[in-house]
């Protein structure tokens, strides 16, 4: 997968559920998620992957992956017209 920025990201995780973000930060601009779309796993050869299809609260939507393995973040902005 590639194209994905690397982002700082604050993330609730909570017994029995599943990791819920909060906030990302995007050119030095904390953007607050309003609600987590759509969630799916996939793998790229052995590496397994998280996705969380978000939307901002300026009603902005973005797919964050998660890379357990070396614990890192990517996001990827969608364009809607």
């Amino acid at each position: 997968m590639t194209g994905g920025q690397p982002v700082r990201i604050a993330v609730v995780f909570q017994p029995g559920a599943k990791a819920r973000p909060v906030w990302f930060e995007l050119n030095r601009r904390q953007h607050r998620i309003a609600r987590t779309t759509y969630f799916w796993k996939d793998r790229i050869g052995d590496t397994p992957l998280l996705h969380f299809a978000v939307v901002t609260e300026d009603n902005v939507l973005y797919e964050l992956v998660y890379n357990p393995e070396d614990q890192a973040w990517l996001l990827y902005p969608h364009i809607v017209e």
